[in-house]
């Protein structure tokens, strides 16, 4: 016989729950990539929903156009080819994200915790694609009414809080605490790839037919949801039931106690004395057959987990501490998210498609510091720390950035990078690994189902910070560019500042459990 071929080796070497697990982590990565994936185009479409008409000859001032001036063909798509283009685009960013983040509070954990995640997720992920290719169509239907754009973002807003809580409930429920922030770090790379796939999809259309700029992630991440009904795994225990309906010991043991019907359900005797529930046996009354204990299939009741209300999710030590610290976290990664292509054609007088292509470095930074910062947190045990310190080297750095990326191309890639690590990093730190801690907290006494509302509260209030982040940027950058760089560095500051009361009870503990020291109790 041949020998078997290493490679075949090392696929055997894995056990079936490995493969299993590894499934579930690709599938949910690309998932919300798709997501992501959904939301960039916007940003990059904006340089050529305005376009500008005649150049700039002052020094760290946006193009300001004429308000007399309305040709549309060369100054943009109407109503954004006005003098105030700069509140028009901020507005449609600000209904986003205010809607995502009203939802996100009063829907998603609520109902993401009461629903199947498969068949919300699926819902989510059609209603966004059909909302985000409506944006597009708007192109090719050659509307150009102001809320028409508004209300699909509203809309697209709403449904797109189907993602985050319940991905990350899934992830979470698949993967446990060890390593949690270097295995969460690596996932979250799907946001920073998400945007990165987004601006180049976007981009290829975007000085053409903008339009297919938004229908293509439309299709993309409506297509994805298609493949989330038919393959997302939920928990590792509901492949317990696939397993039970095809091993063959199932029909014999029906047939021994006479039952007719393919399924056969254990229960326990309420208010039995004595036994265990978890282990109890039911004796069929008819037939004599007795089932083996190694066979017993426990069906525990719905009442014995329920979802945690919203109160008491804000009362698990560190939940209100993180929630706002996200505020001012998101509050920066957005205004990048929605403004950094557009500064960029400013700036450097780029035009749309290469200043989103070049915005992408951002994201390629925030990649390493998702992941740098699951590490350190793991390996130091303080979660709250490790983001204080990013906190803390982020400010001058976005200061350095304003000025440098006047330099010329090398400079500004490089403090892209640095910019994404230290901006991205605590901020993935803490949808991820913390919310997971958080979602898991031994004061829930195993209530696993609180993952959901506690990362929708923890991400509904960074969405917040994510929501007036833009809107500000947009009031902010028609009085100059640098006015945006010292509001995103007083963010940092107050993001560092809900943040040292954690901190301080960290350095005062020897020792903390996965990584994490919130569970402190309050003295």
């Amino acid at each position: 016989m041949a020998p078997i071929p290493p490679g075949i080796r090392l696929l055997f070497s894995f056990t079936r729950d490995q493969w299993y697990k590894a499934f579930t982590f690709v599938l949910t990565f690309l998932l919300y990539t798709s997501y992501h994936l959904s939301r960039k185009p916007i940003s990059i479409v904006k340089g050529e929903l305005h376009k500008n008409c005649r150049p700039s000859t002052e020094e760290d001032v946006p193009l300001v156009q004429k308000a007399s001036l309305q040709n549309s063909v060369s100054c943009g798509w109407k109503p954004f080819d006005n003098s105030n283009y700069n509140e028009l685009l901020g507005a449609m960013d600000y209904s986003f994200l205010c809607a995502y983040a009203v939802a996100m509070y009063f829907s998603s954990g609520i109902i993401g915790e009461r629903l199947p995640i498969r068949f919300y997720l699926t819902f989510g992920m059609l209603a966004s694609g059909f909302f985000t290719s409506l944006f597009g169509l708007g192109y090719f239907l050659n509307v150009h009414s102001l809320w028409f754009y508004i209300m699909v973002q509203v809309l697209n807003g709403i449904v797109q809080t189907s993602g985050w809580p319940s991905l990350v409930t899934c992830i979470g429920n698949w993967f446990g605490k060890g390593r949690r922030g270097l295995v969460m770090g690596i996932w979250n790379c799907h946001t920073s790839i998400g945007n990165i796939l987004g601006s180049l999809i976007a981009g290829c259309w975007v000085s053409t037919h903008w339009g297919l700029s938004f229908v293509v992630p439309g299709i993309i991440i409506a297509v994805m949801g298609i493949v989330c009904f038919l393959f997302l795994i939920e928990h590792p225990d509901d492949l317990k039931s696939i397993s039970m309906e095809s091993s063959k010991w199932k029909k014999t043991v029906n047939r021994l106690n006479g039952l007719t019907h393919t399924e056969s359900y254990i229960q326990h005797k309420e208010g039995s004395k004595g036994e265990n529930p978890e282990t109890a046996l039911l004796i069929p009354e008819e037939g004599n057959g007795y089932i083996p204990v190694h066979q017993i299939v426990v069906v525990k009741s719905d009442a014995e987990v329920t979802a945690i209300n919203f109160i008491g999710a804000l009362k698990i030590p560190g939940v209100v501490e993180f929630s706002l610290c996200l505020l001012f976290a998101k509050l920066v990664s957005y205004t990048f998210l929605f403004w950094l292509p557009l500064y960029i054609t400013n700036a450097a007088h780029l035009d749309a498609r290469r200043a989103g292509d070049l915005s992408t470095l951002f994201d390629v930074g925030g990649i390493f510091g998702g992941i740098l910062a699951g590490v350190i947190s793991d390996s130091l045990g303080r979660r709250a720390t490790t983001c204080a310190v990013m906190f803390l080297l982020a400010a001058p750095t976005l200061y350095g950035f304003s000025k440098i990326s006047q330099f010329g191309m090398g400079p500004t890639i490089v403090m892209l990078l640095i910019c994404g690590g230290l901006v991205n990093g605590p901020y993935a730190l803490i949808t991820t690994a913390v919310s997971a801690d958080l979602g898991t907290h031994k004061s829930l006494k195993g209530n696993a189902r609180a993952l959901s509302t506690v990362t929708a509260i923890i991400d509904g209030t960074g969405s917040v910070g994510a929501a007036l982040g833009p809107l500000l940027a947009g009031l902010l950058s028609p009085t100059g560019w640098k006015n945006v760089f010292y509001m995103l560095m007083a963010a940092d500051a107050f993001a560092l500042l809900f943040l040292l009361r954690l901190v301080s009870k960290e350095l005062r503990t020897p020792e903390t459990k996965n990584g994490t020291s919130v569970e402190l109790k309050e003295h």
